[in-house]
Formats: structure tokens, C-alpha cells, sequence
């Protein structure tokens, strides 16, 4: 057995402020009661904690996209990163977002109670199955890849973490929206159904963009960063409805893409879609 000798502080801070993060996430939606006998709409307090939890899954990408830039800077680079980056991961990007998702739909939860955990077991286990098979298949060289293979974790759990901001928009006492309840209810039926598509996504082989080394990465023209910018400031103008919508595009890029070369036959697939 090869003994451990040193660790990179820095780096290794990072990956677990993002397991801390997702710790927290668990920790703020399981508080919530469970609602009584068909009150299917949680009130301004209770959404205000599941907004919380989706913050803190959101603040845990940050730490995950930082840790590994960090490790690189200082060339501290090591295997013992990348196995804590993944546990650390498990727990914040496939354990907080399948916890949370159960405690967003009262209504689903209440009408099929057992169909909704087993959706949260199974968005759980495809987040490790993705993960172990990216730490199998990435080699130390390959790190600054710009594609993934099937959906990355982090951006599974933030589509789910979306919801909650969303949730809690719709939820407030001052919202004017029509039919603001009556969505919600909708959403609450939709949204373990997108559980399963995620974790197949994560899954699959479908190629998807890496998101930050696309598009901050690197120089690129006064253009791009100019429409960086505008986009960051739309979401964050409407951040309640926009970081959902945000998210589910980025999900559905990689579907969308994959059939139109199937269609256009401009492409073949070098391997399965599983």
C-alpha cells in the first residue's frame, strides 16, 4: 500500500468547500416539514429555504470550477485531488440535487410516494456511474478538454437547483403572474420526470461543451466577452426565471445536436449513445 505524504492545501480547500456547500443543501431542505394532506403549494418561508438549498448547490460549482484551475496554477496536480474532487462531487451533485428534487413536488411526492424516491436513488446512482467513468476514461493530459461525454453532474444538478430558484418566484405573497399557482402544479408533476432524463443524460454518450473553458477560457474577441457580460446581467435581472431556463438549455443542447447530425447525417457517432 502506497502511503500518502503530502496534499496541496489550497486546492484540496476549495474541493471541500464544495462538499461542505452540498452538505448544507441536504441540510436546509431537509429541515422543511412535510406538508399536510393535499396542501400541494409551500409557503413563502418553507420555498425561501428550498431557494437556500439551490444557492448553496449553485455556490458548490463555483468551488468545483475553481479547485481544478487552482490544482493547475500551482501545479499541484495529483490523483489524491481528482478521487476527493469526485467524492466530494457525489455528495453535492448527485445526492443534494436528488434530496432536494423529492422536497420541491409535495403534490408528486404525495400522490406517488414511492415513484419519487426510487427517480432520486436512480438521478443519485447515474451521478455516480458518470462520475466513476470519467475518472476511468480522463487521463491527467486530458484535463482541458472542451467537450464532456454524456451530461456533467454539475449541470444536472443545477437544472434541478434552477427549479428551486423558480419555486420560490412563484411562491411569493407579491407575485403577479397569472396562473402562478396552477404552474407551480404543473412544474411540481414535470419536474421528477426531468430527474429521470437528467440522470439518463449523465449517462449517455451525447458530447456536451465545457462550458468554462469555451467561453472564458482563453482570448477571445471584444464581442464575445461584451455578450458574456450582457448575458450575466440578464440572468441576474431576472434570475427567477431565468437560471431555470438557462439550465434546461444547456440540458437540451446536447439531445438537439445529436439528432440533427443524425438527421443531417453531417456526422457519424464514434460511440454508442450508452
Amino acid at each position: 500500500m502506497k502511503r500518502l505524504r503530502t496534499i496541496a492545501v489550497l486546492p484540496t480547500m476549495f474541493t471541500l468547500g464544495n462538499v461542505v456547500c452540498g452538505f448544507f443543501a441536504i441540510v436546509v431542505a431537509a429541515n422543511l416539514e412535510r406538508p399536510g394532506e393535499e396542501v400541494f403549494v409551500l409557503g413563502a418561508e418553507e420555498s425561501a429555504h428550498l431557494l437556500l438549498s439551490g444557492w448553496l448547490i449553485f455556490l458548490a460549482m463555483i468551488f468545483d470550477a475553481l479547485d481544478g484551475h487552482v490544482a493547475r496554477l500551482s501545479k499541484t496536480t495529483s490523483d489524491f485531488g481528482a478521487q476527493l474532487d469526485s467524492l466530494c462531487d457525489l455528495v453535492t451533485f448527485g445526492v443534494a440535487p436528488a434530496f432536494l428534487l423529492v422536497k420541491m413536488c409535495p403534490r408528486f411526492e404525495y400522490l406517488h410516494r414511492e415513484a419519487v424516491w426510487v427517480i432520486a436513488a436512480s438521478f443519485v446512482a447515474c451521478a455516480a456511474l458518470r462520475l466513476a467513468r470519467f475518472n476511468v476514461e480522463t487521463t491527467e493530459a486530458e484535463e482541458d478538454h472542451m467537450h464532456f461525454s454524456g451530461l456533467p453532474s454539475p449541470a444536472a444538478a443545477a437544472a434541478v437547483a434552477g427549479f428551486a430558484i423558480l419555486f420560490n418566484t412563484l411562491r411569493k405573497p407579491d407575485n403577479t403572474l397569472l396562473y402562478a399557482t396552477k404552474i407551480d402544479l404543473i412544474l411540481q408533476t414535470a419536474l421528477p420526470i426531468l430527474g429521470v432524463v437528467l440522470a439518463l443524460l449523465m449517462v449517455s454518450r451525447i458530447p456536451y461543451p465545457h462550458i468554462v473553458n469555451q467561453v472564458f477560457r482563453g482570448q477571445r474577441s471584444f464581442g464575445h466577452v461584451v455578450g458574456v457580460v450582457f448575458a450575466l446581467v440578464a440572468v441576474m435581472v431576472i434570475r427567477g426565471y431565468a437560471v431555470p431556463i438557462v439550465c434546461c438549455a444547456f440540458v437540451l443542447t446536447g439531445p438537439v445536436r445529436f439528432a440533427w447530425d443524425k438527421i443531417m447525417h453531417r456526422g457519424q457517432q464514434e460511440e454508442p449513445l450508452f
